[in-house]
């Protein structure tokens, strides 16, 4: 390496670091902001719950009050394509996991009341864990089968009373970006309720808040429906064809996503 290779190398590390620096305290205010927003969220759609007895308003506010704020918060713009395959009916959404940020983004691009599939462990979250629990989601622990199923069919009975569904069947925030195998089991409750599974695709949240700490960066996060998958004559037999038929529709969502964005 040349002399005046070298010090452009050296120069470019000086630069990145120095931007990292410059980020450390605008991430800490943002840190800070989504704490508060999402305490101030969650307050008052339990609130409103405890005087209305129903679901409706406190999921309604999250869709149009606390994920825009999350998103704006973050500096992130939400481009959707395919939201009119978003029917009033129920349906089994199943998405790729990039990030945290992929709930709100989905609640926000998503124009129907929805119920995630969500980590045992979130039980414990001060605020979103009673959120979440108010709000009847489901939460499944991965290393008990015989519970994890129980809450799948559980899932199921939401769907048949009317209730959208919100599953990531990796299990596991993407690292790289790619969309990794989709696990069978949540593909449970599409079957047993009879309704369509929607590819859905998610790109850029990672860039936005990376999979590990909170290194927020502004960017474009996209969304795009497919085309519904009907679960007529899927048996629970066949849950994994359904589930690898899924993951083709949502890789290839996905792969057109970041063509796009190039």
């Amino acid at each position: 390496m040349s002399r005046i290779q070298t010090r452009a190398a050296e120069a470019e590390a000086g630069e990145s670091l120095l931007l990292r620096l410059l980020w450390t305290p605008i991430n800490a205010v943002q840190l800070l902001y989504t704490l508060l927003w999402s305490a101030a969220c969650i307050s008052v759609a339990l609130a409103a719950y405890a005087v209305t007895r129903r679901r409706r308003l406190p999921l309604a506010m999250a869709r149009r009050l606390w994920a825009p704020g999350l998103l704006r918060g973050a500096g992130a713009r939400l481009v959707v394509e395919g939201s009119e395959r978003v029917t009033g009916g129920a349906q089994f959404f199943v998405a790729n996991h990039q990030s945290m940020i992929d709930v709100p983004a989905l609640f926000a691009a998503l124009p129907v009341e929805l119920h995630f599939i969500v980590k045992k462990e979130l039980r414990q979250v001060p605020f979103l864990g009673w959120y979440v629990r108010t709000m009847g989601m489901i939460f499944v622990d991965r290393r008990a089968r015989v519970d994890a199923m129980a809450e799948v069919r559980r899932a199921a009975a939401l769907i048949r009373g009317g209730r959208s569904v919100v599953s990531f069947p990796e299990g596991t925030r993407s690292k790289d970006g790619s969309v990794g195998p989709f696990k069978a089991g949540a593909f449970v409750a599409a079957i047993e309720a009879g309704v369509p599974v929607v590819p859905v695709a998610v790109s850029g949240a990672g860039a936005v808040l990376p999979p590990q700490g909170f290194s927020v960066r502004p960017g474009t996060i996209r969304v795009a429906v497919g085309e519904p998958i009907p679960t007529a004559g899927f048996t629970l037999e066949r849950r994994s064809e359904l589930a690898a038929l899924a993951r083709s529709r949502v890789a290839e969502l996905h792969d057109a996503l970041r063509r796009a964005a190039d």
